[in-house]
């Protein structure tokens, strides 16, 4: 099963993710700290703003349209390299682990 391990505050959790399921939908299930996916999943809110860590960064799909935009309204400095929003993440077909540092703000 896909995981997701979450650091946040000094804090380190790491769920398990339904072959298919986001980043984002993963976190507000399982109650993690930081992530609020306010829009639902719809890359409209930037409010699951995430940055993945090495070496995951390589193995994600490329940013889309909505995603570009929503990440120039994130709450937290963007990181050119690091920053995705984890509703856009989704686990299974080729990424069966991904480690995020939740920012200390999203909204």
């Amino acid at each position: 099963m896909p995981k997701v391990t979450f650091h946040h505050g000094g804090n380190t959790r790491t769920v398990d993710v339904q072959p298919g399921g986001n980043v984002m939908r993963a976190a507000v299930q399982h109650g993690v700290a930081g992530i609020v996916g306010e829009c639902g999943g719809q890359a409209m809110c930037a409010t699951c703003h995430v940055y993945v860590r090495e070496p995951y960064q390589d193995l994600l799909p490329p940013i889309g349209e909505d995603e570009e935009e929503m990440l120039e309204c994130t709450a937290a400095p963007r990181d050119e390299a690091r920053s995705r929003l984890g509703c856009q993440l989704r686990l299974g077909d080729g990424l069966e682990e991904v480690a995020v540092d939740v920012p200390e703000s999203q909204l």
